[in-house]
């Protein structure tokens, strides 16, 4: 075609407009255009065009050879058979087939191409490499996790290790002490044997003497002592003690080392529906945020063993073992956001106080009925005791129930639906106070009858599981009580079991297997000042927190022992202490028939 300007040369006009001559080629299209025509045509965002230089262009397609017609080329498509034909291919098996020239199909093939193109490197690679990526950060916390369990069950290991190394050398000091009044037994026997010996010699001397002796008063006035000598002094037996060991049943000693769960691995399909390339070409694709910044639909995190009830590690458990609390800071200044008003008879002690919800509280003292209010004091139910007696501790179980001990009928009682029976009856000692822990077990204090031993009790149900009573070197863990026991009681959240000992002015803290870790004795610098704690309880954070009635305050203490600060509050003689599920304290004044709320943790926002 002759341009109309220039008719001396041959000109290829633009696809587009068919006026200018062309100058660039859109390779997704497969057409010629003019630098005009370039920017309408990039225009349509459906596509993702590719215009390059005409001069770049291949003058010569690369078309393929007919398979079954020699020299022939397919320069055609069928679009029925969809496949490529040549010329002949046409009058043979394709004909009345709809036909179009193969270079259309390759741009539109091409296009495809670039669509998939598209959505591999901008869609599906990159979720498949935060995939790997998830997956790698979920195989590093998988391996901590599991080192916390190694660390768990070597930390059991080494408790092990150390009561059978204390149970050894007991029995070793035990078989020392038996050899050693042994001992003494037969040299006390040698030692009169010996005696009566050298007596003997010295008598037969003296008889031989008398005999060669001519002097006749010596030999009148002999005496015998033959019957003297006749009767052998006692022989000493001793019984030889014996050691019995006991069979190992193995399969009950690894149960009681503490068992893991089984490990149950599943695979599940992706919470995330990936769209075809079709239904997104129409829109433009946006780029990828940083790994940071975007959760990944496709990798779903493990949770920890710490979290997972699937793992249930059945050992001692470290802090480290305990789901982490966000730590939030003590308030400069604690304050009582309510005052509930008992409305006891008038001298009537109120000593307990137990956290049904953040809004009801059970609380008891120096009557046989215990009661459930609200935080305006609005009785809203009352229990009285089946004994008649009053109630030493009570505490609410994870139910929603009241459980209360009677030292006068030696019983622990469970209240439900108004229903009061006795799940622990105890011989030769009282039950004083009590707490639920994490695992649902029952700590009891306890003191003899004859008020001369104290001791804490674990139950499980109504099953005695463990004794806590001495440290490592035979002495008592606790002060003996008779008439006044308060052993107040808590769980601390990295189990170790809290007692306030009022008699001996300590909280005595020992570990989940019965093993002293400290005591706290009172604020250092008031050395002079007589420490008498009296209720006791923790909080989410670890915090230990006891009441001291002698100076009408609160200590707050971490889970080392390490004292933190005073609460100060308006109550003379603060006793039994509670805290709620947002760590909100709740403080029963004894001799002033109240109990107070009081906000000392900073709220989480």
């Amino acid at each position: 075609m002759l341009h109309p300007r220039r008719s001396a040369q041959d000109v290829l006009l633009c696809d587009s407009c068919q006026i200018v001559p062309l100058q660039s080629h859109c390779e997704l299209c497969n057409i010629n255009i003019c630098t005009n025509c370039v920017g309408k045509h990039l225009l349509d965002s459906s596509r993702k065009h590719r215009v390059i230089p005409f001069k770049e262009k291949s003058s010569n397609p690369n078309y393929s050879e007919c398979p079954k017609h020699a020299n022939k080329h397919c320069e055609l498509y069928c679009e029925e058979c969809d496949v490529p034909v040549c010329s002949t291919c046409v009058l043979d098996e394709h004909r009345g087939h709809i036909l179009c020239d193969v270079l259309k199909n390759v741009s539109s093939k091409t296009e495809v191409i670039q669509n998939d193109l598209e959505e591999l490197e901008c869609r599906i690679y990159p979720l498949f490499e935060q995939m790997a990526s998830g997956v790698q950060t979920e195989k590093n916390e998988i391996k901590i996790n599991y080192g916390k369990l190694t660390t768990a069950t070597d930390q059991q290991g080494e408790i092990w290790h150390r009561e059978i190394t204390t149970i050894v050398n007991q029995r070793k000091a035990y078989i020392v002490e038996m050899e050693t009044k042994h001992m003494a037994a037969l040299d006390k026997s040698t030692d009169e044997i010996t005696h009566v010996f050298t007596e003997l010699k010295q008598i037969i001397l003296n008889l031989k003497a008398l005999l060669e002796s001519n002097d006749i008063s010596l030999i009148s006035t002999y005496e015998s002592r033959n019957n003297e000598f006749r009767k052998l002094p006692h022989k000493v037996r001793v019984t030889l003690p014996s050691f019995s060991p006991q069979i190992i049943n193995t399969d009950q000693l690894r149960e009681m080392f503490g068992c893991l769960s089984s490990l149950s691995i599943n695979k599940e399909e992706h919470d995330y529906t990936m769209k075809s390339a079709e239904a997104v070409s129409s829109h433009p694709v946006k780029p990828m945020k940083s790994r940071e910044a975007v959760s990944s639909p496709l990798v779903k995190p493990m949770q920890s063993p710490e979290a997972v009830s699937s793992l249930p590690v059945k050992l001692i458990k470290s802090p480290e073992a305990v789901t982490p609390v966000p730590v939030n800071p003590l308030l400069d200044e604690p304050r009582v956001t309510a005052t509930i008003d008992i409305g006891y008879e008038v001298l009537t002690p109120v000593r307990n106080v137990s956290c049904l919800s953040e809004n009801e509280v059970w609380i008891c003292g120096n009557n046989n009925c215990m009661k459930l209010l609200d935080l305006q004091g609005k009785l809203l139910t009352s229990i009285r005791t089946k004994s008649g007696y009053w109630p030493w501790d009570i505490t609410v179980t994870r139910d929603g129930d009241v459980l209360y001990t009677d030292p006068y009928n030696k019983t622990v009682n469970l209240v439900k639906n108004k229903q009061i029976q006795s799940v622990i009856t105890l011989q030769g000692w009282r039950p004083r106070n009590v707490c639920i822990t994490s695992s649902d077990d029952l700590l009891v204090t306890m003191d003899s009858d004859d008020g001369k031993q104290s001791k804490v009790i674990r139950y499980s149900g109504s099953t005695e599981t463990q004794t806590i009573q001495f440290d490592d070197k035979g002495r008592p863990l606790y002060s003996p009580e008779r008439y006044s026991s308060n052993k107040y009681i808590s769980e601390n959240r990295n189990l170790d079991i809290c007692v306030s000992d009022w008699k001996a002015g300590a909280v005595v803290v020992v570990n989940q297997s019965g093993k002293l870790r400290f005591r706290y004795n009172g604020h250092p610098s008031n050395i002079n000042e007589l420490f008498c704690p009296v209720g006791i309880t923790t909080d989410s954070q670890s915090h230990i927190l006891t009441s001291e009635i002698k100076n009408y305050r609160i200590h707050i203490l971490n889970q080392d022992g390490q004292f933190l600060r005073y609460i100060h509050c308006d109550l003379y003689t603060p006793w039994g202490l509670c805290v709620d599920i947002k760590d909100n304290l709740f403080v029963a004044g004894c001799t002033s028939q109240k109990v107070i709320k009081i906000q000392y943790i900073q709220s989480q926002c």
